[in-house]
């Protein structure tokens, strides 16, 4: 019998942590890793086990393929956790893309439902914004109040640069024209930013460019079904677990648009008494946010047999 851990939150990844290759390992030791991946290939028409272990990386990196293959990731290495402990968390989040992860290890969201809305999510954002007119940066070692700032000073009546990402203090990503990301990038350093570093995406995910997207989206999100999350997930835009399903499709089309409070999000959980982070997926990026918003938890992370082994040894 399973039952749930107070003191422990899974973690989903989204778009940055693919690579060619990733989760091999876990699917030669879990055979759920890749009865996740057929699932997924069924429903997509390609093989996306296939696409994920064989790239070409250019591939993969694309964002029409990079939304499903980290959905599947998320869910397989989640399923690979399941098979293998009793313990479930009693709370969730994904960075972004991941938040599908989440809603569909928390039963609110069927996996075949999450493959098409993400296929349609990516599709709706790239048709957005033209290659070459949004852009995205990073922006290291300067303040949320100080990058916000900066921001507005940026922007003008014709092109626009908001905060994206929260990613952890003093780690923030910004979005919207291009002109404006690179005026703000500059105006940053000058503030004192450590780095301010342009970001290889075609799409300026996050911020108000995205609205014809999330306007799109919306009809999409009306016709899938969402139930009662079994395992509380908190959402990106409003740092809250909705049960009802208005509010999660309302969170998710607002996402589109809205900034990823990852730092936020953490700090909530962690106010709610978790101390122990499982990162369940491919990479260790939510693992190092954490380190630097709540270094007093401990976060795990599941991405091979060896991982996986750790992670329920430790919890």
């Amino acid at each position: 019998m399973s039952y749930f851990k107070p003191q422990l939150a899974f973690l989903f990844p989204g778009q940055g942590s693919q690579s060619v290759g990733m989760l091999a390992e876990l699917g030669e030791h879990a055979s759920t890793v890749r009865t996740t991946f057929d699932e997924a290939s069924d429903v997509l028409g390609y093989d996306l086990w296939s696409l994920v272990q064989n790239g070409p990386v250019e591939t993969l990196n694309n964002t029409l393929f990079t939304q499903p293959a980290m959905l599947a990731a998320g869910v397989s290495a989640w399923r690979a956790w399941c098979e293998s402990s009793d313990v479930r968390p009693s709370w969730m989040a994904g960075h972004s893309l991941g938040e599908y992860s989440a809603l569909v290890c928390s039963e609110s969201l069927a996996f075949s439902d999450a493959l098409k809305l993400v296929a349609e999510r990516a599709r709706l954002m790239q048709e957005a914004v033209p290659v070459g007119v949004g852009a995205m940066a990073a922006i290291l070692g300067l303040d949320d109040e100080k990058v916000l700032a900066v921001c507005i000073e940026a922007s003008n009546d014709t092109e626009i640069v908001t905060a994206a990402n929260f990613n952890s203090p003093g780690q923030v990503v910004i979005a919207g024209d291009a002109a404006a990301v690179s005026r703000a990038a500059e105006l940053a350093k000058s503030q004192g930013a450590r780095k301010a570093v342009m970001l290889p995406v075609s799409v300026p995910s996050h911020c108000p460019l995205m609205q014809p997207a999330a306007d799109k989206f919306r009809h999409a999100l009306s016709a899938i079904e969402f139930k009662i999350p079994t395992i509380k997930v908190v959402h990106n835009v409003d740092v809250t677990s909705h049960t009802e399903p208005g509010p999660i499709r309302l969170a998710l089309e607002q996402q589109l648009c809205g900034s990823v409070r990852w730092t936020e999000t953490i700090r909530f959980m962690a106010s709610q008494g978790v101390d122990q982070f499982i990162e369940s997926g491919p990479g260790r990026v939510l693992a190092g946010l954490n380190k630097r918003i709540a270094a007093e938890a401990s976060c795990e992370t599941i991405f091979d047999s060896g991982s996986l082994a750790k992670a329920v040894s430790l919890v």
